[in-house]
């Protein structure tokens, strides 16, 4: 038997039992008020979707092949004519600088270090020109209104700031019901009182590294890239969270994004195959098949169960996956289902919540190991052979 050494990655205490992404959970409960964990773990109504897409990939299961010399495994994949080191990303989410101080500007960092894409919500805290500086590898994911007026001048400044690719979310018409997150104590805007004043005071570290920055730094909590201009602030006691007039957008609105737009555009949120069909006849470049993680339609299928009905109809409609995602396997799966990226959120922003910087960059090398050792065991050595994959599905209690 031969030795070899392998150098330990140096990792903060509080990261050394942190195994797999859904540990992440647990540190970034004890980091951050009540109120604002719920709303990062929650999902909408009675998170029956949420839980649709966790057993979307408990129900399928591979077929390993053995006695495949598997020394040359690789985990880069090509996406829109670009070579990533892992074949996921980092999904939007919003309010992540109220999760972890700099929360947007140190996802992006983190993902752009591990040769990997991130998306900026339109629901974020930071000026995406700031964000795109800070990470050169992200896109940005906008909530576009039914309104031409305001179209145009928002793709100009995401243009300007040197974002190629715009990925427009197509699943929010209106806003789900976040009961969970609201039973919490959060709503958006967040309205201030002495509830979440004395979650705040029970949270000490978060108060000083999330809201003492934004006070110290002069950096408001604001709404910054709901439009051309920045919105309203996250704290108040009477204004109401309002992105115009969604649900008035349209495949018209569609059309005239195409026109306008020079780079790549992703749908985020198709669910059906007839839209996804109709996408790929109107030119969008991709689609990132997802049900909002659970926090849109309570009543939605599973993303994954999604993903392979509409890779059934389309044929040069670029596939990409969001929803439920945990394990590398769960990657595998999602890739065999017909997609050729896969977008993680929820785990992510726990990871930068439990440890800043350290914590995403922990979970994003996790990922990226459980791939690669899958992929081992399962007999394959490059992305593209995992559709050779035989894989079985669970119906109704055995393979």
């Amino acid at each position: 038997m031969h030795a070899r050494r392998v150098e330990a990655p140096d990792l903060p205490a509080s990261l050394r039992d942190v195994l797999c992404l859904n540990d992440f959970a647990a540190l970034a409960k004890r980091r951050l008020p009540a109120a604002m964990y719920a709303y990062v773990s929650g999902w909408s109504e009675d998170g029956a979707a949420h839980r649709r897409n966790l057993r979307g990939f408990e129900s399928r299961a591979f077929v390993p092949r053995v006695l495949v010399d598997i020394e040359r495994r690789d985990t880069r994949t090509t996406l829109f004519g670009v070579e990533y080191e892992s074949p996921f990303g980092i999904a939007p989410m919003g309010f992540s600088r109220m999760a972890a101080a700099h929360g947007d500007e140190v996802l992006a960092r983190a993902a752009a270090a591990a040769g990997v894409p991130f998306i900026l919500s339109g629901a974020s805290l930071t000026p995406l020109e700031t964000v795109r500086a800070a990470g050169p590898t992200s896109w940005f994911q906008a909530y576009i209104p039914g309104d031409a007026a305001r179209i145009d001048p928002m793709l100009h400044r995401v243009a300007q700031a040197g974002f190629d690719t715009l990925v427009i979310n197509v699943d929010t018409a209106v806003h789900g019901q976040h009961e969970y997150a609201e039973k919490h104590g959060f709503r958006s805007p967040v309205r201030p009182g002495a509830r979440l004043a004395w979650q705040a005071l029970t949270r000490l570290s978060w108060c000083w590294r999330v809201l003492g920055e934004s006070v110290l730094r002069r950096r408001p909590l604001r709404f910054e890239n709901m439009d051309a201009v920045a919105g309203p602030p996250v704290f108040s006691r009477s204004l109401v969270r309002d992105i115009g007039r969604r649900g008035a957008l349209s495949w018209a609105h569609l059309e005239h994004i195409r026109r306008r737009w020079n780079g790549r555009i992703v749908l985020k949120g198709v669910m059906s195959a007839a839209d996804a069909v109709i996408a790929e006849q109107a030119g969008i470049d991709g689609i990132i098949v997802s049900n909002h993680g659970g926090r849109q339609v309570d009543c939605a299928v599973g993303s994954l169960d999604a993903l392979e009905a509409i890779a059934a109809r389309v044929d040069t409609l670029t596939l990409l996956y969001d929803g439920g995602v945990r394990r590398g396997s769960d990657v595998l799966k999602a890739l065999h289902g017909g997609a050729r990226f896969v977008f993680v959120g929820r785990p992510m922003l726990l990871a930068a919540a439990a440890a800043d910087a350290a914590g995403i960059a922990h979970a994003l090398a996790i990922l990226k190991r459980e791939i690669s050792t899958n992929m081992g065991l399962l007999g394959i050595n490059c992305i593209d052979e995992v559709a050779r994959l035989e894989l079985l599905r669970d119906r109704g209690g055995a393979l």
